[in-house]
């Protein structure tokens, strides 16, 4: 397997696979005509056809199968209550973003599940992998250059958004390897390379908030890289990165911090997942009242926390050198419990300068009849009672969030792992390498 010292030369740009190339004025991209205004490194795209209902997207096999959509909420979203909705899925062709673009979706973040799933169940990355193992490259290096391809195509399309809000949205969200979970300069190291080998403004550098990786965001972000900390579980460990965001903003020595941005993702539905278990264990009518709460309370207070850091004579500070608040984003907002309204952990968090990045299900849910209005911070005092009458029944949110960080660092190492051993498998299907 590659280590992140043999993996700093730069990508190796592929002679029959060139990126996004330049399309005609008119062309056909997902089965509909579209308008393409293009410049050196930006595109942005107006269909030409009515309107279609679904916005799915599916990793397709050999092509795409996106459908142009109208104006939807998500654009009410933005615009009427200052949130961005990301789409939280990746896979090829990227084009199939173009109609989620147009549908008023803002970002996309991606995850080692994510491409497990993407690469593993399509043949759309069979060529470029062909390529790469024949020319020498080990299966890690491999996956990383199918992996930063698709990062690199996806910043393209969203850069129209990134240049519009002069930096404030519009971002790709790469991850480095789960395996630096706990490696504190193993993950400085490979958020560089990364950062490097991307070469895009609107990327941003997936960083776990392990308590190994929270001192990597620091020296990150002072190195004047934009970063997307994910795996937040709980208020103490939010407020945690938010310092580390901070620290590495006055550390950077830069006199311009407005190109140096940051999002901290903070889990939801995971949260209901654990703590209703807990719960159900308990047994009482109190505590059974109580499912299905925990996690929307716990982003309500992590919301007021993020009002309260970023203000103040520290913060004003660092405004006056053009730097931008680290924003809250509401991650893992797939409703898993089929009881739930599937809506959940969307319509509840609805609030200014923040971010709700959405899978399939949850982005189409919202589209299809959510509600737009600010609700993150109506009822602060409820979110207040629901987390103490959590914590007086025996909840520990310490431990909810150890267990949840535990399990999502898991998680995401078994994902990269199957992948890599997915691709070795395709690589000796194909007799690309010797056995």
């Amino acid at each position: 397997m590659a280590s992140i010292s043999n993996l700093s030369s730069p990508i190796t740009p592929l002679k029959s696979s060139p990126v996004l190339p330049p399309p005609p004025t008119t062309a056909v991209y997902l089965g509909f005509p579209a308008r393409l205004n293009l410049s050196s490194s930006k595109l942005s795209v107006r269909s030409t056809v009515p309107l279609a209902a679904s916005l799915l997207v599916k990793c397709s096999q050999n092509g795409g199968n996106g459908s142009h959509v109208k104006r939807t909420t998500l654009h009410d979203l933005y615009e009427k209550q200052g949130q961005s909705p990301w789409y939280d899925n990746l896979c090829r062709p990227v084009t199939d973003l173009i109609p989620l673009i147009e549908s008023g979706v803002r970002g996309v973040t991606s995850n080692p599940a994510i491409f497990q799933k993407a690469i593993s169940t399509s043949n759309a990355y069979n060529d470029q992998f062909r390529e790469l193992v024949q020319g020498g490259k080990d299966i890690e290096s491999a996956y990383w250059e199918l992996v930063v391809k698709d990062i690199q195509d996806a910043c393209r399309l969203f850069e129209p958004i990134y240049d519009e809000t002069d930096g404030g949205d519009g971002y790709v969200s790469v991850e480095v390897s789960p395996r630096l979970a706990d490696d504190t300069q193993g993950t400085v190291d490979a958020a560089k390379w990364l950062h490097k080998v991307v070469d895009r403004p609107n990327v941003y550098i997936k960083i776990p908030a392990t308590a190994a990786c929270v001192p990597s965001v620091r020296d990150v972000i002072s190195l004047g890289i934009s970063v997307n900390v994910t795996l937040i579980f709980s208020l103490s460990r939010y407020e945690a990165v938010i310092d580390a965001y901070l620290d590495g903003l006055e550390a950077s020595g830069l006199d311009d911090l407005s190109r140096v941005t940051s999002v901290a993702s903070f889990f939801v539905s995971r949260v209901d997942t654990l703590v209703d278990k807990m719960l159900e264990k308990i047994g009482t009518p109190e505590a059974l009242n109580l499912r299905g709460k925990a996690a929307n309370a716990q982003a309500a207070l992590a919301f007021q926390l993020y009002q309260k850091k970023f203000s103040g004579p520290r913060w004003e500070a660092l405004v006056k050198k053009g730097a931008k608040k680290q924003r809250l984003l509401w991650a893992s907002t797939s409703v898993k419990n089929p009881a739930y309204p599937d809506t959940l952990y969307v319509a509840p968090l609805v609030g200014p300068d923040t971010v709700s990045t959405m899978p399939d299900q949850a982005l189409q849910a919202f589209i299809d009849h959510g509600t737009v209005g600010r609700t993150i911070d109506a009822n602060v005092s409820e979110a207040e009672g629901i987390y103490n009458a959590l914590e007086k029944l025996g909840i520990d949110w310490s431990y909810v969030g150890n267990q949840l960080e535990l399990e999502g660092v898991d998680s995401f190492k078994k994902s990269f792992d199957s992948l890599l051993d997915s691709l070795q498998e395709k690589a000796n299907s194909l007799k690309l390498v010797n056995l």
